[in-house]
């Protein structure tokens, strides 16, 4: 627990640091600052440079500036109407409020973060962007305070890997996401070869290397969660032993969802709503959805 904490506390020290200057300044990507990388060799890395002019509708300029991530989730995540969506880490909410753009007003996006300054950030973010369907909460991504099965999407803009349990993280959020839910991050991998020197930096640690998953350790830790249909694509290079990827999985259905003995019962709406089809007057149509 002791090293947890300490990484905690490094960690949140350089995102409040980041916070504070981006009200001013605009942030550096995750890995500018303390790393092996400097900021002219993180362009495009990083950060802002990574999003799409026609991906950001619904985020205002500078929420975008503020991104500090290794991707875009949100370019990933299949996010539909009325849907309730779970940042992990969401700094300064650029994540969240393209989300809620997408999930519209009969849905919700979720930021958690447990920096004081980042949920700031992110709060007036909102504000200026007159968006109202978010929320912002503060938490550790190790024990989110968010009910069992509340959520139908998790996503993440390079975050899992600065916690000192990813493991637990990730069970985490199968835990919160619903029976048929979807997890879609944007991660650091590490090479089966980064060497131990970089594992123990905690520099390197709060500049997204160090914490790092291998592919290998990173497909057990979703499949140990209980996930399925695990997909880890690698998109581009951030470290010499290092690549940033796009990671999909998703939350099995309720094994007792739409049994031929319980088609009637399970398509009941107000029974299981969250893994069933729309059934016809007698039933005879239920089927699970995809």
């Amino acid at each position: 627990m002791a090293e947890l904490n300490d990484i905690r506390e490094t960690v949140r020290k350089r995102y409040a640091a980041a916070a504070k200057a981006a009200t001013s300044e605009g942030a550096d990507g995750c890995c500018d600052g303390p790393s092996t990388r400097s900021p002219a060799d993180a362009t495009g890395v990083f950060g802002s440079e990574l999003y799409d002019t026609t991906e950001t509708d619904g985020a205002p300029e500078a929420a975008i500036a503020t991104s500090l991530g290794c991707g875009v989730p949100t370019a990933v995540a299949v996010l539909r109407e009325g849907e309730t969506v779970l940042d992990l880490g969401s700094g300064g909410g650029a994540d969240v409020l393209i989300s809620a753009k997408r999930v519209g007003a009969t849905g919700k996006a979720i930021g958690i973060d447990m920096t004081d300054e980042m949920l700031a950030l992110a709060r007036a973010n909102a504000t200026a962007a007159s968006v109202t369907n978010v929320e912002f909460i503060k938490g550790y991504l190790e024990t989110m305070p968010l009910p069992d099965a509340s959520v139908d999407v998790v996503i993440s803009n390079c975050v899992i890997n600065l916690s000192g349990d990813k493991p637990k993280v990730i069970a985490e959020a199968a835990r919160v996401l619903r029976p048929g839910g979807r997890f879609a991050v944007s991660d650091v991998i590490a090479d089966l070869d980064l060497d131990e020197a970089t594992k123990a930096a905690m520099a390197e640690w709060t500049g997204c290397i160090a914490g790092a998953l291998t592919e290998q350790e990173f497909r057990r830790a979703l499949t140990d969660a209980g996930f399925e249909a695990v997909e880890i694509t690698p998109s581009h290079a951030v470290h010499e032993h290092a690549s940033a990827a796009i990671i999909r999985a998703k939350k099995p259905l309720a094994e007792t969802c739409c049994t031929p003995d319980a088609l009637v019962e399970c398509c009941d709406p107000a029974a299981n709503e969250a893994c069933c089809g729309e059934a016809s007057a007698d039933g005879a149509s239920c089927g699970c959805k995809s």
